[in-house]
């Protein structure tokens, strides 16, 4: 798969690539007052606007469809800034073609459809236009892998991802869970695969916004998508989660931008001296673990020749209280070493089921 660096056709150097805009495309004069703003900040490359909404319930705001990109235009040609628009169609994606727009995204709710990705892709073959790729609602790092395979497919080589949370079923103060780890994961195996955040999105809630942008760039992601509007109050979609320009502005200088790596060799030393540690730490672990599973394979063993049951829930209940203790005890979040005993007993359960089903 070829990928084009962002810095070689958006930003410069390795700076991370700011996005803003509307989340909704409104009125010529909502579009331009907010382009307007917005074309005072610097960091700011890529102005976006949803022209298509896609909702959940019929009779909201579904955009203003066509129209709306010739309102773009004129965010090209008097405030010099590049554009993008979300498309979840070949009629959509032809219609940003038609008029010029910059870039193309690819919403959440398209990225978990084959079908509609590939006709974008069809669509796509022989153009030379970057596309970004959201996460798909759910946490399914093989649909977003699969939506992002089919546009390469195409030939289109500047491509970028974005990481916007997942849908979550569970109490959260997000509006989408992070899941930060499943962008850590599409990272490593894409590692020349641009990732940017969308905070608008993961909080829902614009004073949730500063700490999701600041986690994302100090987790080393190449840029942010903000959600900005001149009124968010009187905004048609999402309201909640939508800045000012004035209080993008003052969000965005107040951020820590930090390097992947440094030049300085004192610092340098310093991090291979606690890697080497902590490669120390984890080879001890394996081994640890190594023990574990042997004696596990043994308890397999004999739960068989006893004809018990592999999974003993008064004993899984057990193992979760007393590691909970113990591992407060010692300063050891209650939440993490819970998050590790699943993962063990997981483990546990396969390693018991080979044994039960050998013969």
């Amino acid at each position: 798969m070829k990928i084009q660096a962002l810095n070689s056709w958006i930003t410069d150097q390795d700076e991370p690539l700011i996005i803003s805009g509307p989340c909704g495309a409104e009125s010529e004069e909502q579009v331009l007052q907010t382009a307007h703003e917005l074309s005072q900040i610097p960091s700011i490359k890529l102005f976006r606007a949803g022209i298509w909404k896609p909702r959940t319930r019929p009779n909201a705001f579904e955009g203003v469809g066509e129209r709306g990109l010739e309102w773009l235009k004129l965010v090209q040609s008097q405030y010099k800034l590049k554009t993008a628009v979300e498309v979840a169609n070949a009629q959509h994606t032809e219609l940003a073609l038609k008029h010029g727009v910059d870039v193309l995204w690819i919403g959440a709710r398209t990225t978990g459809n084959p079908f509609s990705v590939q006709e974008i892709a069809d669509v796509l073959k022989g153009v030379d236009i970057p596309v970004f790729i959201k996460n798909p609602i759910h946490a399914d790092l093989q649909l977003w892998l699969g939506a992002i395979e089919r546009i390469a497919n195409s030939g289109i080589t500047k491509l970028a991802s974005i990481h916007r949370g997942f849908h979550y079923a569970g109490k959260t103060k997000y509006r989408n869970k992070p899941l930060w780890e499943i962008a850590i994961e599409l990272k490593t195996i894409l590692p020349e695969l641009p990732i940017i955040c969308d905070p608008s999105h993961i909080s829902g809630n614009r004073e949730l916004i500063p700490q999701v942008c600041q986690k994302a760039l100090d987790l080393g992601m190449n840029g942010l998508m903000i959600e900005s509007h001149i009124n968010p109050a009187v905004a048609l979609s999402d309201a909640q989660q939508q800045l000012t320009p004035k209080a993008l502005k003052e969000m965005l200088d107040a951020l820590v931008y930090r390097q992947s790596t440094s030049l300085s060799s004192e610092c340098t030393d310093k991090l291979i001296q606690y890697r080497t540690m902590i490669d120390e730490i984890d080879d001890e672990l394996i081994n640890v673990l190594k023990k574990r599973m042997n004696v596990i394979e043994q308890i397999g063993n004999y739960k068989k020749e006893q004809h018990i049951t592999i999974f003993q829930l008064e004993r899984w209940q057990e193992i979760l209280r007393t590691r909970s203790q113990w591992a407060e005890k010692i300063g050891i979040p209650r939440a993490h070493i819970e998050k590790l005993c699943m993962l063990l007993h997981e483990e546990s359960i396969r390693i018991q089921t080979e044994v039960m089903n050998k013969k």
